[in-house]
C-alpha cells in the first residue's frame, strides 16, 4: 500500500485555498491572506499593511 507524500508546498497550497472555509475566519482576511500566498507577496509587513487597510475601510462602513 503506496500513500504519496505532499511537498510542503502541496500542503501550503491546500491550506491558503480552503482557509476560507476554517470556521472562525473572517473572509476578507482569508481572502487578503490567500491573495498575498498566491502573489507571492506573504511576508509580515504586507500582513500588516493589508490588515491596516482592512480596518480602515471597516471603519468607514460605520
Amino acid at each position: 500500500m503506496e500513500e504519496k507524500v505532499k511537498s510542503g508546498k502541496e500542503i501550503l497550497d491546500d491550506f491558503f485555498e480552503n482557509i476560507g472555509t476554517i470556521k472562525n475566519v473572517d473572509p476578507e482576511i482569508a481572502k487578503m491572506l490567500n491573495k498575498l500566498y498566491n502573489d507571492d507577496k506573504l511576508t509580515d509587513t504586507n500582513v500588516k499593511n493589508e490588515l491596516q487597510t482592512l480596518r480602515e475601510t471597516d471603519v468607514s462602513k460605520d
